[in-house]
């Protein structure tokens, strides 16, 4: 089978590429110099030149907080894109993963994990396209796309929550950090893995909605201390604040754990626990920073 990974010059998109690499798949990444998936002819022109089988698109407008006053642009790369890709996979015969986030919830008067049919709630313009997107791939491409919910990526690769830990660790006698959001940490390394084992069993009977996130729950405070306790630090450096503190334009939800039943309903292992992932994936991350840092 023929894979193309839109967005794969970012965290999950590199991670995913090289998942796949690693199951001797045949497999192209395109970042968005080379793919455009806004452009009808951009993605015609890829169709054409690689032919693929399997479709991830991990392309995205990520920026939360732009979003609120760009919302236009956000819902073309995140609600079009998605739908030119799932119509060229509907004409071409190819199936599509379609990654999306824990946005699409609003976070609100919740203590339990949302199942993955749980209806979908946004507060803020990015959830609001992500949204988008998860419907336009679900109405042109019903029965071979499956729309993968991920949140809090942290990787080796690129910009992220636990790598900006690391750095103030090493500038910052104390860190103060959010303690009324709660989440799940989750490895893009992980998240890849879970694409890379989906993507050929799409079809009629296995599609629809998955959540990719590590399992089990932690605040960013919690996942801070775990950070700083990996590297050897003092957690207790890490200090706990409200959200207060940190006025965003974007309102950040309060509570986004997620259900993975679907991953046992389809006969495919889920995400493992949080902490687990953060164990291994530290002193990859580490050793990354340290590198672009010298």
């Amino acid at each position: 089978m023929r894979w193309l990974v839109t967005g794969a010059g970012g965290m999950l998109g590199r991670d995913t590429v090289a998942a796949l690499v690693r199951r001797d798949a045949e497999v192209t990444g395109l970042d968005r110099t080379a793919l455009d998936i806004t452009s009808p002819d951009a993605v015609e022109r890829a169709f054409a030149e690689h032919r693929p089988d399997i479709v991830v698109n991990c392309a995205a407008y990520t920026a939360v907080d732009d979003a609120e006053t760009d919302e236009a642009r956000a819902l073309l790369v995140n609600g079009e894109g998605p739908r030119l890709l799932a119509r060229a996979c509907a004409a071409t015969g190819a199936r599509l993963l379609h990654v999306s986030t824990d946005y699409v919830f609003d976070g609100e008067n919740r203590t339990t994990p949302y199942p993955e049919d749980h209806p979908p709630a946004p507060r803020t313009a990015y959830g609001r396209t992500k949204l988008a997107g998860e419907e336009a791939v679900r109405a042109e491409l019903p029965e071979h796309s499956a729309v993968v919910r991920t949140a809090w990526l942290y990787g080796v690769h690129g910009r992220s929550f636990v790598r900006t830990m690391i750095e103030l660790e090493a500038r910052r006698e104390t860190v103060d950090v959010v303690d009324d959001q709660r989440g799940q940490p989750t490895w893009s390394a992980d998240v890849a893995e879970r694409l890379a084992e989906l993507g050929p069993r799409i079809g009629p009977d296995v599609g629809g909605v998955f959540h990719a996130t590590g399992s089990g729950e932690a605040t960013w405070y919690e996942l801070a201390r775990e950070v700083f306790r990996g590297l050897g630090a003092d957690p207790a450096r890490v200090r706990p604040t409200s959200s207060a503190a940190y006025p965003r334009p974007a309102p950040r939800p309060a509570y986004s754990v997620l259900a993975h039943g679907r991953w046992k309903e389809v006969g495919l292992s889920g995400p493992r626990a949080w902490r687990a992932a953060l164990d291994e994936a530290l002193p990859q991350i580490r050793k990354e920073h340290q590198g672009v840092s010298t």
